[in-house]
């Protein structure tokens, strides 16, 4: 409640979006970029012959779970740095604003942060199995790599992420100049 009326707090089931993917593609993307440095490839180590294997080509399940551990943990780690419970809690309390039922204060900021880890792991779940999605379909279907490009799990998000947001900003726009809508 705020100010006498009812209003909502944006708490999104993937507050992170597709950041935690793109943390997780860079940091295994190093272990094939030391190999790449340092492997002697004429007299292949141990090493290097398991970084090969495993870890260069996403069909390999150790780089497939490696993948969705990671997501899953930079979804935690984005949620954790970019959403601040204690701060919207002492900004609705200084605004007058209240959840219905919860103290203002330090029980909204346990409340926020309790329901933020309540949608932060389907959220986190999801985001993985999109993106892990394509590579386990490359590896037991025999999809081609042009199909993953294009429907890849990544670009898949970052469309309908767009597009909502698209939609958002329109339907914004349309009730602050109250029109009816586009079809009327």
């Amino acid at each position: 409640m705020f100010g006498g009326s009812s209003t909502y707090i944006p708490l999104k089931v993937n507050q992170a979006g597709v950041i935690p993917v793109i943390f997780a593609s860079s940091l295994l993307y190093i272990p094939q970029l030391a190999s790449t440095i340092f492997g002697n490839q004429a007299h292949p180590q141990g090493w290097y012959l398991w970084i090969n294997r495993y870890m260069v080509r996403g069909d390999s399940a150790v780089y497939m779970l490696s993948f969705f551990a990671l997501i899953i943990f930079f979804t935690y780690f984005y949620v954790a740095i970019t959403f601040n419970p204690t701060e919207v809690a002492d900004n609705m309390k200084k605004y007058g604003g209240f959840i219905p039922g919860i103290r203002p204060g330090p029980p909204t900021a346990a409340y926020f942060d309790r329901v933020l880890n309540r949608l932060t792991f389907p959220g986190a779940l999801f985001l993985a199995a999109v993106a892990v999605a394509p590579s386990i379909f490359i590896a037991h279907f025999h999809f081609s790599q042009a199909t993953y490009r294009a429907l890849g799990g990544t670009s898949v998000l970052i469309v309908v992420g767009v597009a909502l947001q698209t939609m958002r900003q329109m339907q914004s726009q349309m009730v602050m100049r109250h029109y009816e809508g586009f079809l009327r």
